[in-house]
């Protein structure tokens, strides 16, 4: 599965690292990354490819983790809900 992950919070050292890590651990290819600090806020969107095997629990309890070391919001959303909303 093609999916949209989105990282906010306060911004401080460690943040890409500990989001790429676990998406590494998981098996997860990071396809493109953008990411920008507004005032004290920041905010990373990553086109993410997940592997067939990884089930939706495994990875938001892995993003939960991540969440809570980090003071983030993580949210993972299937490409294909952003292909549909744009399709006539």
């Amino acid at each position: 599965m093609i999916a949209i992950m989105t990282v906010t919070g306060r911004d401080h050292t460690g943040i890409v690292a500990a989001v790429a890590t676990a998406c590494a651990d998981l098996g997860i290819n990071i396809r493109n990354i953008s990411q920008t600090i507004m005032d004290e806020w920041f905010t990373m969107i990553l086109h993410v490819g997940l592997p067939d095997d990884l089930d939706v629990a495994t990875l938001d309890d892995r993003m939960a983790q991540v969440e809570d070391a980090e003071k983030l919001v993580i949210t993972v959303q299937s490409q294909a809900i952003f292909d549909a909303m744009h399709t006539i």
